[in-house]
């Protein structure tokens, strides 16, 4: 009896280690996502940060608005002179957005002219299993 209880808690506990190891995967995923596109943003690239957008993203806003919103928004702020990793979520269900996977990183972020600010970068993965930015919002 007791053999019996302690592999069912055995299977039960490699089950819940199995989906924590992939739900860290995908963070982990998500992370390098975001900071890949916002280095590419960061060098003024801001048509290149579009092209490199999830599907979704490209979908809800032309390319030149998006450029156009980025010389509004993150030109004015300066250079970026630091941004360290607040958090990393995964989740499968985002306000106005189609259920699916995605990591919801912010980072505190340090620009020039606003020292202290926070950027909440919103990886999803693709139908190819790739991980691109669906949304970027400078939350203060």
């Amino acid at each position: 009896m007791m053999r019996r209880v302690v592999r069912a808690l055995a299977i039960v506990f490699l089950g819940a280690a199995t989906r924590l190891v992939a739900e860290d995967e995908r963070v982990i995923a998500g992370e390098g996502a975001a900071t890949s596109w916002l280095a590419i943003v960061d060098a003024g690239k801001y048509g290149e940060s579009w092209d490199a957008a999830a599907a979704a993203f490209r979908a809800a806003v032309t390319r030149a608005q998006w450029e156009a919103a980025l010389d509004q928004t993150p030109r004015p702020l300066g250079k970026v002179l630091s941004r360290k990793l607040r958090s990393a979520t995964f989740m499968t269900e985002v306000p106005k957005a189609p259920p699916g996977e995605y990591v919801v990183v912010e980072f505190d972020t340090s620009f020039e002219n606003r020292p202290c600010s926070v950027e909440r970068v919103t990886p999803m993965k693709e139908n190819d299993g790739t991980w691109k930015v669906s949304g970027y919002y400078l939350v203060r």
